[in-house]
């Protein structure tokens, strides 16, 4: 059990301090040191960072888990995705240092790369998923392949959003539902009826 506390404080710091100072910035001195405990006893539970960064990673990928709700009715299935889209970027922010840092991290390592590429792959199949939803109930007019191209256009702004904040000297946790309307008006120009009108209400949420 401490065995277990120990390796889990230490993920935590380290989750911490590669978030607040950037992966490539923070050493495994630097873990233990913001930990109070000896090089020699963060060693024992990880021979590196790189053993760190992939066991977050492998974190991550548990949190990505979600599998979406597709409601029948027009207004439910709009407030699924959004909720989808929401969690998924609570995940992105939780742990964001992997995606301001994509490219290194997955040149460094191809196990992380395709850990990555798993976690893409779910959340395109889970757009996928619920745009079609929303076409069985008449709420979307899209073809198949234009819901392959929109869940793909999602899966990018999603993944680059805070990025993007950042640079443009916002960004924080505070955003996520701003983000969450980004990406769901890529949506809005194939919605109709009652699933248009409901998504405008929610976004006067998020913009008024």
């Amino acid at each position: 059990m401490r065995t277990q506390r120990t390796r889990g404080r230490i993920l935590g710091e380290a989750l911490a301090l590669f978030n607040e100072r950037g992966e490539a910035n923070v050493t495994t001195g630097t873990i233990a040191g913001s930990l109070g405990i000896s090089p020699g006893n963060l060693y024992y539970h990880f021979r590196n960072k790189d053993e760190i960064v992939a066991e977050l990673m492998r974190a991550l990928e548990a949190r990505m888990a979600i599998e979406p709700v597709v409601a029948p009715d027009a207004p439910g299935a709009i407030e699924d995705l959004w909720l989808y889209l929401h969690l998924t970027l609570e995940a992105i922010w939780e742990f964001r240092f992997v995606y301001r840092n994509l490219d290194d991290l997955a040149a460094r390592d191809r196990r992380l790369r395709e850990r990555f590429n798993r976690i893409a792959g779910r959340k395109y199949r889970g757009v996928v998923a619920l745009c079609e939803g929303l076409a069985r109930v008449k709420a979307m007019r899209a073809s198949p392949e234009e819901i392959r191209t929109l869940a793909l256009n999602v899966l990018v702004v999603a993944t680059y959003w805070l990025n993007f904040r950042s640079l443009r000297g916002r960004g924080g946790e505070a955003d996520l539902g701003l983000g969450a309307h980004q990406v769901m008006s890529l949506i809005a120009p194939y919605l109709v009826g009652d699933a248009r009108r409901h998504l405008d209400r929610l976004a006067r949420n998020y913009i008024e």
